[in-house]
């Protein structure tokens, strides 16, 4: 078992290898779950905490590794965060199975020239390389940072009620906040209706800035049960490994874990208090135009 955080370097071929058994593609949080359980991560590992922010340091890392692999053309990823491997990554998965080291020699040479090359292009107002490189990386982790921090500074009641009107976006109804003390951490309720179906959810909502343990996973259902179909955990914060697995342990009503960067993701595609600008790009394809 590995207790320490890996380098971005020592993810980039794990992460192709999980990419390649998911059937050439995944989510970032299939991607991080696989490749903890295929490096044997311990939990204390991954609980490390990447400065103030949100990430785990091991999050963070794995980040830069597909950063590094989409610049090598050997894996791509959609604007919903899918990611999916390229033929060039098929190519040197298949050679690590034969010449590991090679391959892991390949992979940090092209790093360094990726580095070399962001020196080689910065300017004095640009961010340092630790902050510059792929989109996921750095802009998603400025203005998530900032996002955060405006909600835990928010008044628990202002909270539930952004809560409230993000699962109405959602599709839920009948959503009411407790806004009662001593209610089990139940903090509101509501209900979701899928075709002809109805589920009865309770959620709890926590302005957290470190981790959420099995613990709090734990007292939360012994709240909801009787009460609902399913509980929504719902955090300014991070779940720890334990509280993952808690959420979904066999034989207990499963709990569904919205963690901060899911909140900023869900809170950024309905449109509440982020606003998204779009710069227009034209692009002439002189192609068509010798084809009429």
């Amino acid at each position: 078992m590995i207790d320490r955080v890996p380098t971005r370097e020592e993810l980039c071929l794990p992460t192709l290898r999980v990419l390649q058994q998911r059937g050439g593609s995944a989510s970032i949080r299939e991607i991080s779950e696989d490749m903890a359980a295929l490096l044997e991560l311990s939990d204390a590992a991954r609980e490390v905490a990447h400065g103030d922010g949100p990430q785990s340091e091991f999050d963070y890392q794995a980040a830069w590794a597909r950063t590094f692999l989409k610049q090598m053309n050997a894996a791509t990823n959609s604007s919903r965060g899918v990611w999916s491997i390229a033929e060039y990554g098929r190519e040197l998965t298949a050679e690590a199975d034969l010449v590991e080291d090679e391959v892991q020699d390949r992979i940090i040479e092209h790093i360094r020239s990726y580095r070399r090359s962001l020196l080689t292009r910065r300017t004095k107002d640009a961010p340092s390389i630790d902050s510059l490189g792929s989109v996921e990386v750095d802009a998603d982790t400025d203005w998530t940072d900032e996002l955060l921090a405006a909600l835990r500074e928010m008044s628990p009641d202002a909270f539930e009620r952004l809560c409230q009107r993000l699962l109405r976006e959602s599709g839920f109804t009948k959503v009411e906040v407790t806004g009662r003390t001593g209610d089990g951490g139940i903090d509101g309720i509501g209900v979701l209706r899928l075709n002809l179906i109805s589920f009865q959810i309770v959620f709890q909502c926590k302005r957290y800035s470190g981790l959420v343990g099995s613990g709090a996973i734990r007292d939360f259902r012994g709240s909801m049960v009787g009460r609902a179909d399913k509980g929504l955990f719902i955090t300014t914060g991070r779940f720890s490994p334990s509280a993952e697995q808690e959420a979904v342990r066999d034989g207990a009503p499963a709990i569904d874990l919205i963690d901060g960067n899911e909140l900023c993701r869900l809170l950024k595609s309905f449109d509440l208090g982020v606003r998204t600008e779009t710069v227009e790009s034209v692009t002439i394809e002189a192609g068509f135009f010798e084809s009429i």
